[in-house]
């Protein structure tokens, strides 16, 4: 059997690592990297700490608009495929590289299988939300980490080739954890001294709004809370000014010095799918800088809430936000990953 897996962000590159180890073992697999994060903090530093085989192909897409992203993964997609002639093509979560790889697999008639299928926001505001319908209403296997996405698409009118298999992310945090605890020298490095919050803010809609970004960086300071902010260069130029005392502004960090800073930290604050559901994992109290999240069970168990980008309910939820439940086992076992090669196979 033969698997084109189409990886391109941050988050995909954490979710094929458990997959891949399992898949390699018995299966060949063509990794294509569509270079929509494309520096070191983005991309490489994630490749050598999760051990990811290098990809097979490297389209070097970049950053641009919407429709020349997607664009030019298409194209560069399409020939990968019509080369390799795969027996499935295998995409994950939401971004334009999800969305070109199941075009493409659509298109080329062969069969797609969608990790982390069965999420929905409701916002189709949102170009993910566009993004993981689409792709979910042309696959053949949908891979559902929570009963949750499973009733979505039952919703939806869409049941056959969907399976419940639990979510890749916890697959990795599981098999990295320990790794984060002894080898990362994060927190020490960078002299935090008693409580503080994790902040990370990435999306479009809360950089790309000078507003918003500030009501942001304001509530954060407004909550009393030492924070830590992993920022990635372009937002951080976009503050305009230095940060306020209380916020440690620093470059973004590796997967393996991540968990270390959510393991530490006594809340984390984000806009990031990826980090919601890390917080989870870890039993910390979960601020979203979103006014929907496709991690709507994470919302539901209490331990997450939701408040835009308004500086007032940022201020209370950072200062004051406890869980409300216990922390329920929604995202399976551990071993997501052995569950999709088996479907695959």
């Amino acid at each position: 059997m033969k698997v084109l897996s189409v990886v391109g962000a941050r988050p995909q590159f954490i979710k094929a690592a458990p997959v891949s180890r399992v898949l390699r073992q018995h299966h060949e697999e063509m990794l294509v990297h569509t270079g929509q994060h494309y520096d070191d903090n983005m991309s490489e530093v994630f490749f050598r700490e999760l051990e990811i085989p290098e990809p097979d192909l490297n389209l070097g897409v970049g950053s641009g608009p919407h429709g020349a992203q997607t664009g030019a993964m298409l194209a560069g997609l399409e020939k990968a495929a019509m080369d390799a002639k795969p027996d499935w093509v295998l995409v994950y979560g939401d971004t334009n590289s999800t969305l070109a790889g199941a075009l493409v697999a659509a298109k080329l008639h062969i069969r797609l299988a969608h990790v982390e299928a069965g999420l929905r926001s409701f916002d189709r505001r949102m170009p993910e939300e566009v993004n993981r319908v689409v792709a979910d209403h042309v696959s053949n296997l949908l891979l559902c980490p929570s009963e949750v996405a499973v009733r979505n698409l039952a919703n939806e009118g869409i049941t056959d080739g969907v399976h419940l298999v639990g979510d890749v992310m916890y697959d990795a945090f599981l098999f990295n954890r320990e790794a984060a605890r002894q080898h990362s020298g994060v927190v020490g490095g960078l002299g935090l001294a008693g409580g503080f919050a994790l902040a990370t803010v990435h999306r479009a809609e809360n950089t790309d709004d000078p507003l918003k970004l500030q009501s942001i960086i304001h509530g954060l300071a407004e909550s009393g809370m030492q924070v830590v902010l992993p920022i990635h260069p372009r937002t951080r130029s976009r503050l305009g000014e230095e940060a306020p005392p209380t916020i440690k502004v620093i470059d973004p960090v590796g997967y393996l010095d991540m968990l270390a800073l959510e393991d530490a930290a006594d809340r984390i604050v984000t806009d990031s799918g990826g980090v919601q559901k890390e917080a989870y994992f870890i039993g910390k109290p979960c601020i979203t800088l979103r006014d929907s999240t496709e991690w709507t069970e994470t919302v539901e168990a209490g331990w997450n809430v939701l408040v835009g980008a308004d500086p007032r309910r940022i201020a209370e939820a950072v200062s004051s936000f406890q869980p409300s439940g216990a922390r329920p086992g929604l995202f399976g076992d551990g071993h997501a990953a052995e569950k999709i090669v088996k479907l695959l196979s």
